[in-house]
């Protein structure tokens, strides 16, 4: 890749959001497809400032919905880019709810989305690799291309025998 390596912080977003009521389902918890909307934003920004460039969003993750999140919470997403490959970026998101009141925070949802790099023509265009600095960003970085490769898999452009990261899951040693 010809451009300089950036870290991982270079490219962390932060950005919340109150749950109101247009924001809720009929039990009064933030509807799925608004915390995939702001999911998609801040993935989106973390992506924009690692490569410096109009990102597209190429796949999202599994997302599960293991805690809701209730009318009146405070939302709070980060993101950043966990490593490079040629034009496509995976980015990390972590949300937390707070209910401020109480003081009471939690952790509700981590997913991984893959973004695409693109120029003024819709090409995609090589980015800067990541440098991972903390044990957390190389831990994530280690992982990125098992996960990139699962992917591939799952979406039938790569083969699991070709899936060199991936041999002990599919039992292909």
């Amino acid at each position: 890749m010809s451009k300089a390596p950036k870290t991982c912080k270079d490219s962390f977003v932060t950005m919340t959001e109150m749950v109101l009521p247009n924001d809720t389902n009929t039990l009064n918890n933030l509807m799925g497809g608004r915390l995939m909307h702001w999911v998609d934003i801040v993935a989106a920004i973390a992506a924009q400032r690692h490569s410096n460039r109009i990102v597209v969003t190429a796949s999202a993750d599994n997302i599960s919905f293991s805690k809701p999140i209730q009318l009146g919470d405070v939302v709070t997403l980060t993101a950043f880019v966990t490593r490079s490959f040629n034009s496509s970026m995976e980015v990390f998101i972590e949300v937390s709810a707070e209910d401020i009141p109480s003081g009471k925070k939690e952790e509700t949802h981590k997913a991984f989305f893959t973004f695409v790099a693109v120029d003024q023509t819709g090409r995609p265009i090589d980015v800067p690799d990541v440098l991972p600095k903390t044990e957390e960003e190389k831990e994530l970085y280690a992982g990125a291309l098992r996960r990139r490769q699962l992917r591939l898999v799952l979406a039938g452009r790569m083969k699991p025998e070709d899936a060199k990261e991936l041999k002990s899951i599919f039992k292909l040693d």
